[in-house]
């Protein structure tokens, strides 16, 4: 069951604004308000451009960029 584009597009957004939010009210550099806000931005997208794939067969020119340290920590964990 795939999700309307609309709504994903509506939940992309609502994760930018609380990422703005968490952001304007930054306590520190490690604050894990704005880290999870980043973590939802990029969940979000990529329900979104799922969602917009499967219904019209379209994609955004956007990439999420993996950060470098989890993928250390991957493959650490994988063995990889």
């Amino acid at each position: 069951m795939s999700i309307d584009p609309r709504v994903a597009l509506q939940s992309l957004v609502s994760s930018l604004e609380e990422h703005l939010a968490a952001a304007a009210s930054r306590r520190g550099d490690d604050d894990p308000a704005v880290e999870a806000a980043y973590l939802s931005i990029a969940d979000s997208f990529e329900a979104y451009e799922e969602s917009l794939y499967e219904a019209y067969g379209e994609v955004t020119p956007l990439v999420i960029y993996e950060d470098d340290d989890e993928e250390e920590e991957e493959e650490i964990v994988t063995g990889s």
